[in-house]
């Protein structure tokens, strides 16, 4: 065990105390008891044999016998204490814990850390030591109580011989190592196969995906991906595999050692008692006494590496509560005013990493307060990362954004955003009600059903919504046969129907600074294009807007069009003054129309 891993386990156990005090505290009382109890029994049972071999009295066994039978009963009880509070605690404070990493989670500001393989694969761990915390103080407990049970019971035999109860210590050695070593592998084994397993997962909800089930079904090619699927399920068996062989092979050759010892202490104290050395009642307190250390010392070799399992497990937990933010926030950030002036980009340079290609070169331009600024380029050209950047998902790599002149990392990225409204090109369509998808844009929307109806109006999706089997309580999904929140059979939208459902989204924030319009046209048809194209500059008129679309016929009213090119801005202006230029909106432009006119 590493120094840096040992010590999250006071962190562990603060966590487990402060969430389940009592379970815990019962718990550490049954194991002192527990740990009482093998050595009580053991010296009582010596003491039965003696005097029944003596010749006492019925009358003065019978207390020794009750006695014996009540512990006896009391140990058979603990057991079952000890996994209801177990599980309690468990509950408890996994609950916490799991809050607790979404929490952090939840305070990464920006993308940066979603967008990363290794830090995917660390959360992935991460969610799966929200058990930890418990179990290594449940573990610890236990761990104190073994260790107790084995004191007694060796005290015992040294009584008996000195000499083999150092031969049982010593012998126990072997078996810390090997399974701490085991420890260490299974938690290596686990970090290595976390990619193979996240990808095996992707594949599976691939397969019972709704919306890629028409083109695995249209190509068929769900054979293909189930065969890829099952080719990474067998890798990471293989590697199970391959350590459950190590276990087996090395923990059978410990029990068959530890059985060598055992037999060869019996051994020796049949041919004690048979020399007159040792009385019934001792070799009955020798054979409970090197089986009970034996299975103490077993129990602490367990618990060691399970310990030393859960804390390298839950290392990775403290790892993602630990890590800094990815974006750098301000000390003392300024007060994000209403946008008055504009926003500014000055020689804006961004990749996602040092090893990638640029994908904004140099950027400078400014969007007007209250001008509907239209971002035109091929795919590819940055203008999905322009957006991330007005969000302050990302920091430019080089360069400055300014909101009224103050840099956006001097503000608060949550005050930032809420005066930010947005329809992205990649929308999510939740598996929730039609009020909480829409609500979601503003949540103090869920209490006030007119400010959800108006969205859905202005994004001309009521009327859809009203058809629905419970109207704006209809659950958007076939995911969950049934949901509180909702009320009927859930029913799923076309593509259209989720994309104007994103706009209402959007338009809960009509009255935002900035509302960001990436491809808000997708998935309409020419008609209702137009009809949305018409809502939103009547929505929006004197407000300043972010408008990109393919469609270059719906930007043609944008108060200024930017071109960008390769991650560089070619060309500003108007539609008419980019037309008269002949350059790259021109030909985009043209090419369009023709496509149009049909000729």
């Amino acid at each position: 065990m590493s120094r840096r891993t040992g010590r999250g386990l006071a962190p562990a156990a603060k966590l487990a105390f402060r969430e389940a005090p009592a379970q815990l505290a019962l718990l550490s009382a049954i194991a002192l008891v527990g740990a009482v109890l093998p050595v009580a029994i053991t010296w009582l049972t010596k003491l039965v044999i003696d005097s029944v071999t003596a010749g006492t009295a019925i009358d003065d066994l019978l207390p020794l016998a009750i006695v014996l039978a009540v512990l006896g009963a009391l140990t058979a009880t603990l057991p079952q204490l000890t996994q209801y509070f177990s599980a309690e605690a468990q509950r408890r404070v996994s609950r916490a814990a799991r809050d607790r990493l979404y929490q952090a989670v939840n305070r990464f500001p920006g993308l940066g850390r979603f967008e990363d393989p290794q830090f995917l694969n660390q959360l992935r761990l991460a969610e799966a030591a929200d058990t930890a915390p418990a179990q290594l103080t449940v573990a610890t407990i236990q761990l104190v109580k073994n260790v107790i049970a084995a004191l007694g019971l060796f005290g015992s035999l040294v009584i008996i011989s000195p000499l083999i109860a150092g031969i049982v210590l010593v012998a126990a050695l072997p078996t810390l190592l090997a399974e701490l070593a085991l420890a260490r592998r299974r938690v290596n084994t686990t970090v290595r196969l976390s990619p193979d397993e996240r990808r095996e997962l992707f594949y599976q909800l691939l397969l019972s995906d709704e919306r890629a089930g028409k083109e695995i079904r249209l190509f068929g090619i769900g054979d293909f991906l189930r065969g890829r699927m099952m080719r990474t399920l067998s890798g990471i068996h293989a590697a199970r595999r391959t350590l459950d062989r190590r276990e087996l092979f090395v923990q059978s050759g410990l029990e068959l050692f530890a059985a060598a010892v055992a037999g060869a202490g019996l051994v020796w104290a049949i041919l004690e008692a048979g020399r007159g050395e040792l009385t019934a009642g001792d070799i009955a307190l020798f054979i409970a006494a090197v089986a009970g250390v034996q299975t103490a010392v077993a129990g602490i070799v367990s618990l060691l590496a399970q310990t030393t399992e859960q804390l390298m497990i839950f290392d990775r937990y403290t790892a993602v509560l630990g890590a800094p933010p990815e974006l750098p926030i301000a000390e003392h950030p300024v007060g994000t005013p209403a946008l008055q002036r504009g926003i500014v980009f000055e020689d804006v340079w961004f990749r996602y990493g040092d090893d990638l290609p640029w994908v904004l070169r140099g950027v400078t331009v400014t969007i007007p307060s209250g001008l509907a600024v239209g971002l035109v380029g091929k795919n590819g050209a940055g203008k999905s990362t322009v957006v991330k950047l007005l969000c302050r998902m990302y920091d430019p790599t080089k360069g400055r954004i300014t909101w009224d002149g103050v840099d956006l990392r001097d503000l608060d990225p949550a005050q930032l955003r809420a005066r930010v409204g947005a329809v992205f090109q990649d929308f999510m369509s939740y598996d929730l009600t039609v009020t909480e998808n829409i609500a979601l844009g503003d949540l103090t929307a869920l209490e006030d059903p007119d400010r959800i109806t108006a969205a859905a109006t202005q994004a001309d999706i009521h009327e859809v919504v009203e058809k629905l089997p419970s109207g704006y309580r209809t659950l958007l999904s076939r995911m969950f046969a049934d949901d509180d929140g909702s009320d009927g059979t859930g029913v799923v939208l076309s593509g259209g129907q989720w994309q104007r459902l994103a706009l209402a989204r959007a338009f809960l924030r009509a009255d935002a600074d900035l509302l960001i319009l990436d491809e808000p046209n997708a998935g309409l048809d020419p008609e209702a294009e137009a009809e949305l194209h018409a809502r939103i500059s009547t929505l929006r008129a004197g407000s300043t807007s972010v408008l990109i679309s393919h469609r270059l016929g719906t930007l043609r009213d944008a108060d200024l069009i930017v071109v960008l090119d390769d991650g560089a801005v070619t060309e500003t202006g108007t539609h008419t003054s980019l037309l008269s230029t002949g350059g790259t909106y021109a030909r985009l432009f043209t090419t369009q129309a023709k496509g149009y006119q049909g000729s």
